[in-house]
């Protein structure tokens, strides 16, 4: 293994080239020799590589190094790219950081990190050219060909008032047509569809793909232009947030990759999979308790993984729709309480059905009218639990300051089979006289 100064020599013939490798040679690392590396990195070649950065990484090296080495990192990114940082830092830290950057830099971050993460808000440029109303056409172009000198002309241009309020878009078609004295109000389009900077990216990916739009604009309640979303940059934050939240769901850290060290997977993984072990054998105890009327009626053994399954889809549906809530911010703490108890009866009312249609195909399977009670009773049992914990689940995670989507499918899993066991097999030994 060559030293470490001649690893910095080789990593920095790819700076220039292909900035991407050198991240991944050094993600092949182990994580001190690494960060010992990039601490000796300049300001301009740190930035070239910190975009390619695994998160896990990025975030103990900028742990490792100064406020001032830091800002003069960011100076050289996005905003973008700056405030995804941030939001992996400790709450001390981060206001740290903040604190120590230019008056500039520090208020496009914080205006950034005030919105969800999975909102339109985090992913949106502030990059973007707008006009007034009077501003003449010649002037427009004139501005058009300062940005191309920078490598920076935009798709669209945007009107707006004293107070930022958006009042029409152009593209630079209109504007190379027009006649160069008129003013850009007299040739933009006022039918402007928009994005709120609240919206979940998934949802904002879905309109630009159905407009088929390079960008839209990001405004706020008020209709004042924030931003600007990118529609391809958007796409792959979607895609890369919907493999992150699947692995949070099921216990795996969002900055693992398929090449993450073996050490750091196992750190991340094994804790939860302990949980998860110790809760499989918390319902397994639950069946234990009724090992005595499954040996007699041994029927009950084959509708067990039915009541249990139909309890935590249920509980799945009811978790997403709340964890979506919570990330768009539509929850206030005086209406959680009624979403609870919404959660809780429509639990209720798809166990009804759900049970009756279940207890019929078992009544006409096997013969018995009452192994039909027993299951539709469970299920209205199950799915009413499955309703009340898929809301209070991510609700109470967030009470206490996790995050609502660490492992809640494991919580809400372990909840919904042991409720639905008992319940099952509970009915079966009060009913078993009929059975």
């Amino acid at each position: 293994m060559p030293n470490t100064k001649t690893l910095l020599s080789i990593l920095q013939k790819y700076f220039n080239k292909d900035p991407e490798q050198a991240a991944h040679y050094l993600e092949a690392l182990e994580d001190e020799k690494a960060i010992k590396i990039l601490t000796q990195l300049s300001a301009a070649s740190s930035s070239k590589i910190l975009p390619y950065l695994n998160t896990h990484l990025a975030l103990d090296w900028i742990q490792e190094i100064s406020s001032d080495s830091f800002t003069q990192i960011l100076e050289k990114l996005s905003p973008q790219q700056g405030a995804s940082l941030f939001l992996g830092l400790g709450d001390q830290r981060r206001q740290e950081m903040i604190d120590a950057l230019p008056p500039k830099l520090k208020e496009e971050i914080s205006e950034l990190l005030t919105f969800p993460e999975d909102s339109v808000g985090q992913v949106m440029s502030t990059t973007y050219l707008a006009f007034f109303p009077d501003t003449l056409v010649k002037q427009a172009i004139e501005k058009i060909r300062q940005q191309e000198k920078k490598k920076t002309t935009p798709s669209y241009l945007y009107v707006v008032d004293d107070h930022q309020k958006l009042l029409g878009i152009l593209t630079v078609r209109d504007i190379l047509l027009a006649d160069r004295n008129s003013t850009v109000d007299s040739i933009m389009r006022k039918n402007i569809a928009t994005l709120d900077g609240f919206m979940d990216q998934e949802e904002a990916a879905s309109v630009l793909n159905k407009k088929k739009f390079f960008a839209m604009p990001v405004v706020d309640a008020e209709n004042r232009l924030l931003g600007v979303v990118n529609a391809e940059q958007l796409l792959k934050t979607v895609q890369e947030g919907t493999s992150q939240d699947i692995q949070t769901m099921f216990g795996v850290a969002k900055s693992e990759t398929p090449f993450s060290p073996m050490g750091f997977s196992l750190k991340t993984r094994l804790p939860w999979l302990h949980i998860n072990l110790l809760t499989a054998f918390l319902a397994a105890s639950v069946v234990s308790l009724f090992e005595d009327i499954i040996a007699k009626i041994t029927v009950l053994a084959v509708f067990l993984p039915v009541v249990a399954g139909q309890g935590g889809n249920a509980g799945a549906q009811s978790l997403a729709v709340v964890m979506r809530g919570l990330v768009m911010r539509q929850i206030p703490k005086e209406k959680v309480k009624k979403l609870i108890i919404k959660e809780a009866y429509l639990g209720v009312l798809n166990g009804v059905i759900i049970g009756i249609v279940t207890g019929v195909i078992a009544w006409f399977w096997k013969g018995n009218p009452m192994l039909g009670v027993v299951i539709t009773l469970a299920m209205i049992v199950n799915l009413f639990m499955a309703g009340l914990s898929g809301s209070l689940i991510p609700i109470s995670m967030k009470a206490v300051g996790l995050d609502p989507a660490q492992s809640s499918s494991i919580v809400l899993t372990t909840v919904t089979d042991v409720v639905g066991f008992f319940a099952f097999l509970g009915f079966a030994v009060i009913l078993q006289g009929w059975l």
